[in-house]
Parts: structure tokens; C-alpha cells; sequence
């Protein structure tokens, strides 16, 4: 089941840039985790929503939507 995950995020991270921005994004979007614990609000909130903002770029350079995206339209049911 990871392996499948894996290989279909993958799939969705081919073009370079995107995927840079992800190898930031992501990691940003976790060490808002520890930002938070020691109560640095400003600096979780930043951390977040950078992340996130450079992996939502990264689906604009690629041209394919997010997986959070792509769970949203699966959940209310629009392509």
C-alpha cells in the first residue's frame, strides 16, 4: 500500500521544479509541528502555510492538482 502511495506520488512530481518545491514544502509544513510544542505561533504559522503555498506552486508549474485537492473533489464528489 505505501509502495503504491509512493509511486503514484511520483507519478504526480515529475517536473523538476515542482518537485524542489516539494523537497521544501514539505519539510517546512512538518517543522511547524515542533514550532507549535514551543509555542511559536507566528513561526508554526509561517512554516505552514509557506509549505504548503510552495507545494500548491509546484501543482501550478506540473499542472495537476494537489492530493489535497484531488481528496476534496473525490469527497464532494466533483471532477
Amino acid at each position: 500500500m505505501i509502495k503504491r502511495w509512493f509511486y503514484n506520488w511520483l507519478g504526480r512530481h515529475k517536473n523538476r521544479v515542482n518537485f524542489a518545491l516539494h523537497m521544501i514544502g514539505i519539510p517546512a509544513t512538518i517543522a511547524a509541528i515542533p514550532a507549535l510544542i514551543f509555542h511559536r505561533w507566528g513561526l508554526a504559522i509561517g512554516l505552514f502555510i509557506g509549505g504548503y503555498v510552495l507545494q500548491f506552486i509546484g501543482h501550478a508549474v506540473e499542472g495537476n492538482r494537489s492530493g489535497e485537492e484531488e481528496f476534496l473533489r473525490k469527497l464532494f464528489n466533483k471532477q
